[in-house]
């Protein structure tokens, strides 16, 4: 980016924080707003829209979008203690990655809860540091309670498809023992037709393709959360299993377009793939007589799976397999972390504590093509064509020490600062032996200032370590490239690095109307992963995920979420998102900078919903949008360059209370049937060599799918 560009970003930041303080200068605000930033929202402030559960009540809260970091990413921090979990139920965080809070908000009925908080400030007293804001879902305090939430749905897809589903979770307290159980069917049908074109370098037109598949998927999955609160302790312990089997049907027509004419062949493919998983966890909590904590966490899971992959060519009245794709693994984690937390002196607190955990991962590969020598039985009958670090065992032992300072610095300012040392062993077995040794020192400072209970300043700095995906230590199986059947492993890459830098200004709208939010963020990266070479020579051209070097990102993101009282809405509420950003990387292939991958310039979120209260009825609906142009989303690799082009997502909803309690929703999802498209020019030898062999431009689409949901709450 141009530094006139950099600049004209800098001052769009500042521009919407001087409107946000401009317009804060109006706002109405109470004294006792200023030692406490935390925004309560009574249960009496959602009796009006009759929710069923929290997450019906969660949706009615103006910019709870931000307190729940709905910018999207993925969640690829490492340790317990890293703030993705922004979820908290009586205070508590739930002991789960599978099974944590946000998981639970469907399931909690909303009459069980007392008051709904956003907690704007950091405090030792919290098991997360999470840099933004958390949710706090406070139960009421009763005996006894219970409650059974049930829903039924039914989707219809777009080739005439039905397929149900159904939910139950039953909740309640009994004196100081608490209690969730949840049982769940949710179907995920997929019906997807798509089309390709190809073209060489001229553009004239080489081959066609038409595919249509059929994928059978239903996830089933049950849990339970239990909790007991003892004079001066607290217990609580978590657990889940789901699986899903999820069988895939093909059919492939290919016309390849020669001097002599159009020559037609046909392809079917069958893949078989499951999955099954467990999780357990807990916590332990005790509270001393003068104030200071020690707490006990862990988590243990497990999770198995396994794809076979055949594909036949259609000769007249018969099949010929000629390929056999076998891939399975499983994944294990378990980690514990304990801590004391206590107060030095006056407006001090302090954690220390230590975190070990081991993740492992193995897999296993084996592919089989009809090249006329010996059939094996392991490889579908087929000949068996070797692949390197196909069987592969990867394991880590990670070890955190770490110290959290929490200082609240006068009535409207406090910090938060923490040091991680962390070192760790990496260790390869199988076809590939590696052990690698490597320590990190993770610091952080989260400072906030309360102008008032409105007006909110956060400014953070923070060193953060990826956390590694073990799969691309190994090879895996290629499901996107035809042509491509494996990818490489790297038994070389190591853990990215950034430090990221932000700035928050966030003015919260009188009589909770809306919220208005600026921030402005730089990222510095080192040990970058993507796609990088790992040729064995020149006519066997690989690549696989690796670390390319040091890289950049900046951006900004404006959100703003209102209730329409001023047009006349007052239970409307508009929810509005942009954000700009920009990347630099050095590419590894064609030595150029180019941005970082799948580094959209701009993305746009929309969200509406109008509760009509006197109707019991509630429609409303949600849009996203990104750019498309040319190098927005865009991989180049050791022999081609891939380009991704979606259209804008629309999903709708309309919902009604009817009789007995019991709630109607029908939601529409994918309701603009949106194209999701692939430009991939392939080249002969290597891309940077820049000799064009064919350009494939394909399309596919999933169709609209209209789910009708029955819920009620005994």
């Amino acid at each position: 980016m141009s530094v006139a560009r950099h600049n004209s970003l800098l001052k769009a930041s500042a521009l919407s924080l001087a409107i946000a303080a401009s317009t804060a200068s109006t706002a109405q605000t109470t004294d006792s707003a200023l030692e406490d930033s935390s925004v309560i929202y009574d249960a009496a402030f959602f009796a009006e829209y009759s929710p069923v559960n929290v997450n019906d009540m969660i949706d009615r809260i103006p910019g709870v979008s931000l307190a729940m970091n709905n910018r999207g990413g993925p969640n690829n921090r490492r340790g317990l203690g890293a703030g993705e979990n922004e979820i908290l139920i009586n205070g508590q965080r739930q002991t789960g990655k599978n099974n944590e809070g946000r998981n639970q908000l469907s399931r909690i009925s909303a009459d069980q809860v007392a008051y709904i908080e956003i907690i704007r400030g950091t405090s030792e007293e919290m098991d997360i540091r999470s840099g933004g804001q958390v949710v706090n879902i406070v139960l009421s305090d009763a005996q006894s309670r219970s409650s059974i939430t049930a829903e039924a749905n039914m989707d219809r897809y777009h080739d005439g498809t039905f397929d149900p589903g159904a939910k139950i979770s039953w909740t309640g307290q009994s004196g100081a023992f608490n209690y969730l159980f949840h049982l769940e069917g949710e179907p995920r049908y997929q019906h997807r037709i798509g089309k390709e074109f190809s073209r060489d370098a001229m553009g004239n037109l080489l081959e066609t393709r038409y595919d249509e598949s059929t994928r059978d998927r239903t996830d089933y999955q049950t849990s339970f959360n239990l909790g007991y609160q003892f004079n001066n302790s607290l217990v609580q312990f978590n657990g889940l299993y789901g699986g899903d089997c999820a069988p895939e049907d093909k059919d492939r027509l290919i016309n390849d377009y020669t001097d002599t004419g159009i020559v037609a062949t046909q392809e079917r493919e069958y893949i078989d793939r499951c999955r099954d998983n467990w999780e357990v966890g807990g916590d332990y909590e005790y509270e001393f007589a003068n104030g200071s904590k020690y707490r006990i966490l862990f988590i243990a899971n497990d999770g198995q799976w396994q794809q076979e992959r055949d594909r036949f060519d259609i000769i007249e009245d018969r099949e010929e397999k000629d390929l056999y794709l076998y891939n399975d693994g499983r994944d294990q984690e378990r980690i514990i972390r304990t801590s004391y937390t206590f107060d030095p002196v006056e407006d001090h607190g302090i954690e220390l504590g230590v975190e070990r955990a081991q993740t492992i991962r193995d897999g296993n590969l084996r592919l089989g093509l009809d090249l006329g020598g010996e059939a094996s039985p392991q490889h579908g009958f087929l000949t068996p064509v070797a692949i390197d670090n196909a069987n592969s065992t990867v394991e880590e032992i990670r070890y955190e020490n770490f110290i959290v300072h929490n200082w609240r610095i006068n009535d409207k300012s406090s910090l938060e600062s923490s040091l991680i040392y962390e070192t760790s062993t990496i260790t390869q077995t199988g076809d590939v032996f590696n052990e690698r040794d490597f320590d990190f020192i993770r610091p952080k400072f989260d400072y906030r200032y309360n102008f008032n209970q409105s007006i909110q300043l956060r400014a953070k700095v923070e060193k953060i370590v990826s956390q590694l995906s073990f799969s691309d230590f190994m090879a895996s199986s290629d499901s996107e490239d035809d042509d491509q059947n494996t990818q490489a492993g790297n038994p070389e890459i190591v853990q990215e690095q950034h430090w990221d830098y932000s700035l928050n200004f966030e003015y919260r709208l009188p009589n909770s109307v809306g919220v208005i939010n600026s921030e402005i963020y730089y990222r510095d990266y080192t040990d970058v992963i993507d796609r990088v070479d790992v040729s064995t020579g020149p006519d066997d051209l690989r690549s696989a995920r690796g670390n390319i070097g040091s890289a950049h990102r900046y951006g900004l993101n404006l959100d703003a979420s209102s209730r329409l009282g001023y047009i006349g809405l007052p239970s409307a509420l508009l929810t509005l998102g942009l954000s700009v950003q920009d990347s630099e990387v050095t590419d590894p292939f064609l030595n150029t900078k180019r941005r970082m991958r799948w580094n959209s310039r701009w993305f746009g979120r929309a969200s509406f919903r109008h509760d009509i209260t006197n109707w019991d009825l509630s429609y409303g609906f949600n849009y996203f949008n990104s750019d498309n142009e040319s190098n927005a989303r865009t991989q180049i690799d050791i022999n081609d360059i891939e380009r991704e082009i979606r259209d804008y997502g629309l999903s709708l909803f309309v919902e009604k209370k009817a009789f007995n309690g019991v709630t109607f929703r029908l939601d529409v999802r994918n309701a603009n049937d949106p194209l999701r498209c692939r430009e991939r020019t392939r080249f002969l030898g290597a891309t940077v060599d820049g000799i064009v062999e064919e350009i494939e431009d394909y399309c596919s689409q999933d169709g609209p799918v209209y789910a009708l949901k029955v819920r009620h709450t005994f």
